[in-house]
């Protein structure tokens, strides 16, 4: 894998040339490197983009491959899919405009997908971008798969009942993010979203008011995933998706099980970055992370071509990392998922409040109470490490253990009384636990106030919420500080519920910073973003950077060619196989 992506390289445009160390993250390792960066590059050569993928090596055809999760993938509707078990099921059988060619070490080249390359900057100014579509892809009924179709699944985003999804291009093609409001899709099912247009079956073209230079990364999303208009359930199409990818979706059992077998339509000439190993691929869900874990460890049955999808439990993590015999069937690996404490701006709108609270946190024993450094690594910026560019920095250096002193000297008698918000999970509740004692060694009075678990994300997405502070996490949808920084902190698109930016910072300084860096093209993005990361903590403290996630993962014996994503951090599937 290695060598192919060396190839790649010189062949390929530069997103940028950040190159950090690498450990290979699958079967054997025992420490992980949590400062490693990416390294990101668009192919430029149209053979990048074809395939067939080069074949794994020692993999075979054949077999079931099992993925045990303890909480059921609600949906497969590739316009709402935006969870992390989605994204990865998603491309076993939805394609989209681009992809990534991933070694799982961070390396990453950019490849069309559905498209032959990854996009035309037409007017060289990021404001008009065509894409030509592959002859050779076809759904699972054997039709070919035209722009036609990829404009329909595009337009069907729009749809205000399909929420759930990454709304960038409805944003980009509306110019606003009330998109919904400025294109109806119920009034204009049979037409497509301003901008948006297929001069002929293999060209779909994309026009923007103003320039959109990462469209060809957004478009790397299951967003574009194709769909015939005669195909078009609505909100029921999650439990029964269209497949344009080696698989198709044959049961869907909500709460229970998904199966997806071949699709004996798809061709991999066409195909850059999948294979049709396994047979079929089982999803099963129900089994707590323990039971899940103990169950691949036992490795038994088909538990021996089973992957526990959720990382390794706190409860389990130094039983398996202090058994030699089970390191083959671990993954241990950084991700670029970064959690945060969040403060919510417009409730606690003292600086030297936010300020105080940053020095607080004792990181180090924040991350003993998540499990150790199998699990998390303590952080003090907003972009994770992962981020291409990242640049390190402590804002506010406390120490390994907080400094309680220093907020104390900043908040000046004060005792702030803040309400933390938690989910009312286990892990959160010990979270919220260890935090409310850092904030109160500091000078707070801190109330928890539990949510419940399953409604938490939405109700923290709402304007108006009752909490000053809450957990919260974000991975990009891409390793650029522009799927990062304006999405989470960028005030102008702040509405009454379904926020990304839920920390409700709004500085048109910082706002005009976005726009400015978002025009310029992505290989001059990245230094950029590195240092309005830094000037945003400096200058406003919006959130408290807390610990970016270490995926640790187990499997049976038999399972093969699984490694961590470098762009989500789950485990990857298209590689997948079932060992004999």
């Amino acid at each position: 894998m290695r060598a192919r992506l060396t190839t790649a390289l010189c062949t390929a445009t530069t997103l940028v040339a950040v190159l950090g160390a690498c450990a290979a993250n699958t079967g054997g390792s025992s420490t992980v490197d949590t400062g490693r960066q990416q390294t990101g590059v668009t192919a430029t050569d149209p053979k990048d983009s074809w395939g067939p993928a080069p074949e794994v090596p020692g993999a075979r055809a054949g077999g079931t491959f099992t993925i045990i999760r303890e909480t059921p993938v609600s949906h497969l509707d590739p316009q709402r899919t935006y969870s992390f078990a989605g994204l990865m099921a998603a491309p076993l059988f939805a394609r989209s405009l681009t992809t990534w060619k991933d070694d799982g070490q961070g390396n990453l080249v950019l490849v069309g997908d559905l498209a032959e390359t990854p996009g035309s900057n037409v007017e060289d100014d990021c404001t008009v971008w065509e894409f030509k579509i592959k002859d050779g892809v076809r759904f699972e009924d054997g039709r070919p798969v035209t722009a036609k179709e990829i404009a329909y699944g595009i337009a069907r985003s729009f749809d205000p009942d399909l929420t759930g999804g990454p709304t960038y291009l409805q944003e980009w093609l509306a110019d606003t993010p009330q998109y919904d409001t400025a294109w109806d899709f119920g009034a204009n099912r049979g037409a497509l979203p301003p901008g948006l247009t297929t001069p002929d079956d293999r060209t779909l073209r994309f026009e923007f008011a103003r320039p959109r230079c990462d469209l060809p990364f957004a478009a790397s999303l299951p967003s574009t995933a194709p769909l015939p208009a005669d195909r078009d359930t609505g909100i029921n199409l999650g439990h029964a998706p269209f497949s344009s990818g080696p698989y198709k979706v044959t049961r869907f059992r909500a709460g229970v099980d998904i199966v997806l077998e071949r699709n004996e339509h798809w061709d991999p000439a066409t195909d850059p970055v999948r294979h049709q190993y396994p047979d079929r691929f089982v999803w099963s869900f129900g089994p707590t992370t323990d039971t899940a874990a103990n169950r691949v460890i036992a490795d038994n049955g088909a538990d021996q071509a089973a992957l526990s999808w959720d990382y390794v439990p706190a409860s389990l993590v130094s039983r398996v990392a202090g058994d030699a015999a089970l390191r083959s069937r671990t993954i241990l690996s950084p991700t670029p998922t970064a959690n945060h404490l969040v403060i919510n701006n417009k409730r606690v709108t003292d600086l030297r409040v936010r300020q105080a609270l940053n020095y607080a946190i004792d990181r180090e024993g924040l991350v003993k109470v998540l499990g150790g450094p199998h699990v998390a690594a303590p952080n003090t910026t907003l972009m994770p490490p992962a981020t291409i560019g990242h640049r390190a920095y402590d804002a506010y250096p406390a120490g390994r253990n907080g400094d309680p002193d220093r907020a104390r000297e900043l908040l000046g008698g004060q005792t702030p009384e803040l309400v933390l918000g938690a989910a009312d999970s286990s892990v959160e509740q010990q979270m919220a636990t260890q935090l409310k004692g850092n904030l109160e060694r500091a000078g707070f009075k801190i109330t928890v106030r539990a949510i419940p678990d399953d409604a938490k994300l939405d109700e923290i997405k709402k304007r108006d919420n009752p909490w000053d502070l809450y957990l919260s996490s974000w991975a990009a949808d891409w390793p650029s500080g522009a799927a990062i920084l304006p999405v989470l902190y960028d005030g102008r698109g702040i509405r009454a519920a379904g926020n990304s930016n839920e920390s409700y910072f709004d500085d048109p300084a910082i706002s005009a910073e976005f726009d400015r860096i978002l025009a310029l093209p992505p290989a001059e993005q990245a230094p950029q973003w590195a240092g309005l990361d830094e000037r945003i903590m400096r200058e406003h403290a919006p959130v408290v950077p807390l610990y970016v996630d270490v995926a640790y993962l187990v499997h049976g014996s038999k399972v093969g060619g699984v490694f961590v994503s470098s762009v989500f951090g789950y485990p990857c599937l298209l590689d997948a196989h079932v060992k004999p």
